[in-house]
């Protein structure tokens, strides 16, 4: 397969070099191996003059000829499938740098990672916005990335894991795309939810401490939940539960302690019982993330390959 591969790109650069499209000397990367660069865009702003978390940094794995991301999009050029990470930090850290899954260019997927407003800067929904702008924004740059729209996958970890969530619930509600490029959709095509919040009226009544006005839960809709009901049903991704929702895959430790295991099995029950197709693992003895288990990965790895072959 490895000389297979090589031998192709020896007759890719050849074509390249015949058509002008490559000098001479940078002819000697058809040594590289395939997707061994990376484009890497960084602050690339997804709302005019927004604010500045309301940018993303994205990863482009690219075959062994500089510039052929730069050109028009011909035969040679193969759209790729794109990663949307969405950090966590309970809404009120974090930032888009943290905890990418970069590992994933090697296997030829590109990665975006999105910034967003925290509950800091503003309440919920507007983080929901910020991730959906995101998406359309990725979708109407998609040529000039030569990303494929029809295989975005968004991947978020606790607060992130809502917010994946979230966009994968509410694909189908017009109303929550504000802003730019509202001729492109925010339908994400696959979720990866790595033990995230789901229903914040359910946290709260079960654990006191949610519900003060402290917590990050209330901080995100700017009172104590149980005070904000309707808010926290809006931002429950089970209220927007659809057939039509994509595939999920939800991960998370039996033993978090700091978004209970059981807020999964919500989601997964509630998508479920509307038909959508969903992979729940729960981590034996597994806390908030940093997963030792081999099956995790392993997890990760299938239903990439589902999505997006």
């Amino acid at each position: 397969m490895g000389y297979i591969i090589s031998s192709m790109i020896r007759t890719l650069v050849a074509a390249l070099l015949a058509a002008g499209f490559l000098s001479a000397a940078e002819s000697s990367l058809e040594q590289a191996s395939p997707m061994s660069l990376t484009s890497v865009y960084r602050d690339l702003p997804y709302v005019r003059d927004g604010e500045p978390r309301q940018r993303l940094d994205l990863y482009v794995p690219t075959p062994p000829v500089p510039r052929v991301w730069e050109k028009p999009l011909t035969a040679v050029t193969r759209r790729l499938p794109l990663i949307v990470w969405i950090h966590g930090g309970a809404w009120i850290i974090g930032q888009k740098e943290d905890t990418v899954p970069l590992e994933w260019l090697a296997h030829g997927y590109a990665v975006a990672s999105i910034g967003y407003r925290l509950s800091g800067d503003a309440i919920f929904p507007a983080q929901l916005h910020d991730v959906k702008a995101a998406i359309r924004w990725i979708r109407a740059h998609a040529d000039r990335y030569a990303l494929d729209p029809t295989r975005i996958v968004v991947w978020g970890e606790s607060a992130g894991g809502h917010l994946a969530a979230l966009l994968g619930t509410t694909g189908d509600v017009a109303s929550l795309d504000v802003g730019d490029h509202l001729e492109q959709s925010s339908r994400v095509n696959a979720v990866i939810d790595f033990y995230g919040n789901v229903d914040l009226v359910a946290d709260a009544s079960a654990n006191p401490a949610i519900g003060t006005v402290k917590s990050p839960h209330s901080q995100l809709l700017g009172g104590p939940v149980l005070e904000r009901r309707e808010l926290a049903h809006q931002a429950n991704p089970i209220s927007y539960v659809s057939k039509d929702d994509p595939p999920f895959l939800v991960v998370h430790g039996d033993a978090d302690r700091n978004v209970p295991h059981a807020q999964s099995v919500l989601l997964v029950d509630a998508l479920r019982a509307a038909g959508v197709r969903v992979t729940f693992y729960s981590v034996v003895g597994g806390g908030h993330g940093d997963f030792a288990d081999p099956q995790v990965r392993q997890l990760v790895t299938d239903f990439l390959a589902s999505i997006t072959r």
